[in-house]
């Protein structure tokens, strides 16, 4: 067996054809493997596309946490992101908000708009600044386009040997952008991007821009005997030298909003937060894949990119694990048993009535 590997691509080649023939035959795949790669380099996604991409995503979140089955909850945490969101550089973009029903601390930022939080993130969060903290630096991802962004770069994506159709290739992107976020592969420099952004967003709406500093030192303490870094934030720069990093971002860019509305957020969020070492997880590879599109189902052809954009499936499918890693209490954290969306209706009238709320 011949082995080639192409920028990240493994490109394999069996030995027993003629020598001319193997040698062509390799040529070939080669040459597809570049092209695949090229593709994926130079490529452009619409915002209808990155819309289905993060459909796509979050169906499979919702399949492997379940969905936190409230709606006042749901409607709370929206209210939240869309006050932050109407600060952002993409107000108009569908936003969704989404409380995984999960103990694991997490929150994961969809392409197109599909923000996620987790429910042992709410119960860990103490005030509407922390969750502004936390959803501003998810919604920065989104806007900054970071997920894309960071597939583009990747020297892992298996691409295959063959020729890609656009449809084909974003159901590959899609998949590793999946895989991405579950492990919170995101680089030193995006994730320090969404903090500036993330705390800009919370100061513009009035929240308290030390927020998501408070929540990250909790963080720490309740993870501070984990021999590797978990869930929500776990490829972040190490917390002492990010938490300085956003004081000084916080008074170079003289951010002084002050509100905590600490009643209003405990008065909604009832959870009491879980030790980590309580955190009961599903061993990876435990979890299976929704069922394969059949040939021509691709979720980005005409078909897909409409049934996810006038809603999702659901079902009992449970979403891939990322194969042999190790447990991780917040990344493996068992799910709820229902993953279906649930339905809110924000107005223009509740997000002003919520802004009185937060400055008075």
């Amino acid at each position: 067996m011949m082995r080639l590997m192409i920028g990240g691509t493994l490109v394999m080649a069996g030995l027993a054809a003629p020598a001319s023939a193997q040698l062509g035959q390799v040529a070939g795949r080669v040459r597809n493997a570049v092209d695949a790669v090229d593709q994926v380099k130079d490529l452009i996604i619409t915002e209808q596309e990155e819309m289905a991409m993060g459909a796509a995503i979050s169906e499979k979140l919702r399949q492997k946490y379940g969905v936190v089955q409230n709606q006042a909850v749901h409607k709370y945490v929206s209210l939240v992101g869309h006050v932050l969101a109407a600060s952002s550089t993409r107000p108009a973009l569908s936003w969704t908000f989404i409380v995984l029903d999960t103990d694991g601390v997490n929150a994961f930022a969809a392409p197109g708009g599909y923000i996620h939080i987790t429910r042992g993130a709410l119960a860990l969060i103490r005030n509407e600044s922390e969750l502004a903290g936390v959803l501003g630096h998810e919604l920065a991802h989104v806007t900054q386009k970071h997920t894309i962004n960071a597939i583009r770069k990747s020297k892992t994506l298996d691409l295959g040997t063959t020729a890609l159709s656009r449809s084909q290739l974003l159901d590959r992107v899609t998949d590793a952008a999946y895989e991405s976020l579950l492990e919170n592969n995101f680089d030193r420099g995006d994730e320090n991007s969404s903090d500036e952004i993330g705390i800009q967003l919370s100061n513009a709406a009035g929240y308290a821009p030390s927020g998501l500093g408070s929540f990250l030192t909790k963080l720490a303490d309740r993870n501070k005997d984990l021999q590797e870094r978990s869930g929500v934030f776990a490829s972040h720069p190490e917390t002492k030298s990010r938490l300085d990093r956003l004081k000084s971002q916080i008074s170079s860019k003289k951010l002084t909003a002050t509100a905590t509305v600490a009643a209003r957020y405990t008065a909604t969020i009832t959870y009491a937060p879980t030790p980590v070492t309580a955190v009961a997880t599903a061993a990876p590879g435990a979890a299976a894949t929704p069922a394969a599109p059949k040939p021509g189902d691709s979720r980005f052809g005409l078909g897909g990119l409409t049934s996810r954009l006038g809603g999702e499936k659901t079902g009992n499918q449970t979403v891939a694990s990322a194969g042999s890693r190790g447990v991780n209490p917040d990344r493996d954290a068992k799910g709820g048993p229902n993953p279906r969306a649930v339905a809110v209706t924000i107005t223009a009238a509740d997000i002003a009535a919520f802004r009185q709320g937060i400055t008075g």
